[in-house]
């Protein structure tokens, strides 16, 4: 299951050596409502990875953070630095492959 990430736990999340994958979402959003499920069968499937959803209205300071502008905002994280992201609804497929290339 995909760990939820709020304004208060999101630098304790941070703070690994694992690659960290952020679905920046909103309950409202019909394209993330789309990628749920996908986020949700990856983080199951690749547990050698830090994956969660930052429902945006409910964070705003995380979404600041990262200048989240469109939804859904898939961001992949490395030593708590940005090393990729996606804009956009994506397929399963390129977003586990862009996991398995960036970990």
């Amino acid at each position: 299951m995909a760990k939820v990430i709020t304004d208060s736990n999101l630098e304790e999340t941070l703070k690994t050596d694992k690659l960290v994958v952020i679905d920046f979402s909103a309950g409202w959003c019909s394209p993330c409502k789309m990628m749920a499920p996908i986020v949700e069968e990856l983080s199951a499937e690749h547990t050698d990875v830090v994956i969660g959803k930052v429902d945006v209205d409910e964070n705003p300071e995380s979404s600041a953070k990262y200048g989240v502008r469109s939804i859904p905002a898939i961001y992949f994280i490395k030593n708590g630095e940005v090393v990729d992201k996606i804009i956009g609804a994506c397929k399963k497929s390129d977003l586990a492959a862009k996991i398995d290339t960036l970990k």
